[in-house]
């Protein structure tokens, strides 16, 4: 859905970007590939200073974490966010979109080997998901539960979120990742998360005092004017210094299955990134 590089044609009656412009670009598919053609308003210009890494690097995670903080979560100074998959690229841009708001506590999930590099980065409560119950950990430290709940694995743990959630609290689904477990896809493991998906009714929804809302990205690519203010506020605090993509790895396009590898078996700490050749350093590496 996204990439970054620099325009080389334009097409008839483009008059806002130049050839040699460094851009970002949000698109639905076809972009894993050395030259793509999109339209011209799903470019966006690159901020000065930033890398392409970082460029291909920022607009689904923080375009995401920002609506559903901002827009759907209403976070203000003095509230508190479960944020699931703490680590992954969502969960990175969504801490330090936290950090912009004063006293915020995180709560994060993630494996024990992550824990340090969360606390450097702002998560108060790191939580293995592996060996604890989280709803468990944060009632220890927050009896009441959490403002805010980013839930992107659906099934039972949507579930645990509203029941965490305080009066007024929200809970944002953008995500099933539950359906997918392991190297390969479990029929009996989708059907239980399928059956265990969480349903609720306004009635019941109206004596909760909590608000439930899915976001889904990739059914917003027509709304430009919408996109183009929230990376208009992403651009404006990169740069500020406030938000850095954090990018895990680099893989040329001929190690794509090890750079997925590298995300479904939980590895990285940020976003991986695919580029058309491997990076300089790697290549003077394998030629010696």
């Amino acid at each position: 859905m996204e990439c970054a590089g620099t325009i080389r044609a334009l097409g008839d009656g483009v008059r806002d970007r130049q050839v040699g412009d460094k851009v970002m670009v949000l698109a639905l598919s076809g972009l894993w590939q050395e030259v793509v053609n999109v339209p011209a308003n799903q470019t966006f210009p690159m901020p000065e200073g930033m890398s392409f890494e970082e460029a291909a690097a920022l607009l689904v995670n923080y375009i995401t974490a920002y609506m559903i903080l901002f827009d759907f979560g209403n976070l203000r100074p003095n509230q508190s966010v479960l944020i699931h998959m703490a680590a992954g690229g969502v969960g990175t841009a969504a801490i330090q979109l936290c950090k912009t708001v004063e006293n915020v506590t995180i709560f994060g999930t993630a494996s024990a080997s992550k824990h340090d590099f969360l606390k450097e980065s702002g998560v108060a409560h790191p939580i293995d998901y592996r060996t604890m119950d989280y709803a468990e950990e944060i009632r220890k430290i927050s009896p009441k539960g959490v403002d805010i709940v980013m839930d992107p694995l659906g099934g039972s743990d949507t579930s645990k979120a509203f029941n965490l959630l305080k009066p007024m609290g929200k809970l944002i689904n953008y995500g099933v990742a539950n359906l997918i477990t392991g190297q390969k896809k479990s029929f009996m493991a989708m059907a239980k998360t399928w059956w265990n998906q969480f349903s609720i009714t306004a009635l019941q929804l109206l004596n909760q005092n909590k608000a439930v809302c899915g976001y889904n990205l990739g059914y917003l690519d027509e709304e430009v004017e919408l996109l183009g203010g929230v990376v208009a506020e992403l651009v404006n605090l990169y740069t500020q210094g406030k938000i850095k993509p954090k990018v895990d790895s680099v893989w040329p396009f001929d190690q794509v299955a090890d750079a997925m590898r590298q995300m479904q078996e939980k590895k990285n700490i940020g976003k991986v990134i695919l580029v058309p050749e491997a990076p300089k350093e790697e290549s003077k590496k394998a030629e010696n």
